[in-house]
């Protein structure tokens, strides 16, 4: 039995050895595992560089509009000193998700390529199609953002206005609704409502 066993391992190391055409399959093993580690290094680092206020703010159509709204609330400047970035808010914290929102962002630079909100009053004219699409997003994954910062379980009721301690016990802790339901414009202008957007 301890024969075959020896065998049987120094044949794979004799495999592993062998050359193929210029290159052992070992040393062709552990130059894939190498590269792998260099591609996800590579691939990881890119996805944080692309995951961060400065590379959201980055372009004009974001800088001098929604951003501009955001600096005047809450989540930007407050007492206790904990801000909300545009990842925060916009990008799902666990991996997957995040890979998931990063390719159905890859479609955005579709509208920066054709200039598509390139202007205030382009902005204007597309925003509640805009924020439609972002409230369909976030009621989609439950609020999945919000809930990265605001957990229900810890919230302190007694310490909330009774209007909004209420709703938050009716809606939240049932599980009916989630955030946006209630809170749409709540880091931005909302848009004119008047008009409906189609699709």
């Amino acid at each position: 039995m301890w024969s075959w066993a020896k065998r049987q391992l120094l044949g794979f190391w004799r495999i592993l050895r062998r050359p193929s055409r210029h290159y052992s399959l070992g040393f062709l093993t552990v130059a894939g595992f190498v590269v792998g580690i260099l591609f996800w290094g590579g691939f990881n680092t890119a996805l944080e560089a692309t995951n961060t206020e400065t590379f959201c703010t980055s372009c004009h159509e974001m800088r001098d509009n929604v951003f501009q709204e955001l600096k005047s609330t809450i989540h930007y400047t407050n007492r206790s000193g904990v801000r909300a970035t545009c990842p925060d808010c916009h990008v799902p914290h666990n991996w997957t998700d995040k890979i998931a929102r990063k390719m159905q962002a890859s479609k955005e630079v579709w509208g920066k390529i054709f200039g598509t909100i390139n202007t205030r009053e382009k902005f204007l004219d597309e925003r509640l199609i805009l924020a439609n699409h972002e409230w369909q997003r976030l009621k989609a994954n439950d609020s999945l953002e919000c809930r990265n910062c605001h957990n229900y379980d810890s919230m302190d009721l007694t310490r909330q206005a009774s209007r909004a301690a209420q709703v938050h016990k009716l809606w939240l802790g049932s599980g009916e609704k989630t955030c946006i339901d209630c809170h749409k414009g709540i880091a931005h202008r909302l848009p004119d409502m008047t008009e409906i957007p189609q699709g």
